[in-house]
């Protein structure tokens, strides 16, 4: 789907477009690549919404990364380390997303540079979080990834809700 989205934005082939959030890329990644053959069709529609979301600062990226792991994290049963893993990715995700600007927020900070933060760290919780999202959730795999993806876009200002979806 990412190269879809590289030939609308008429970028170079490839699957890390530059005008899409690095974490957001990564998301729509781990989704395509845990969905069925036709959960891949059916994400096709979203590549349009995905242009122009690169936005930069420690917010975007830790809100992806907050969304994702809460839902890995209330989507059934874990394995203890992946437990333990995610929930500190969503601690630190949460310690970003504070607006007081704490000592916890001033350490993190500190200990990574934005661009580290969203083009490593928040990348590799994102995607864990979705690839635990497709393993443990009930019901249809393919629709839950797809929603998850919905509400990434959304958070980042992609896709506008009509008041009947």
């Amino acid at each position: 789907m990412m190269e879809l989205v590289s030939r609308l934005a008429r970028e170079p082939w490839t699957d890390r477009p530059a005008c899409v959030h690095p974490v957001l890329s990564a998301v729509a990644r781990a989704a395509h690549d845990h969905s069925t053959s036709a959960g891949r069709r059916e994400l096709l529609p979203l590549a349009p919404h995905f242009l122009n979301t690169n936005h930069t600062g420690f917010q975007p990226s830790a809100r992806l990364v907050a969304l994702c792991v809460s839902t890995a994290l209330t989507g059934g049963e874990l394995q203890p380390d992946e437990e333990h893993r995610l929930g500190r990715a969503h601690r630190t995700a949460l310690q970003l997303l504070d607006s007081d600007g704490g000592t916890d927020q001033w350490w993190l900070r500190f200990r990574w540079s934005e661009a580290f933060y969203r083009t490593f760290v928040a990348i590799e919780h994102a995607a864990e979080a979705v690839a635990v999202t497709a393993r443990v959730t009930g019901g249809d795999r393919d629709v839950r990834l797809r929603a998850l993806l919905k509400q990434c876009l959304r958070t980042q200002g992609a896709v506008r809700t009509s008041p009947a979806s």
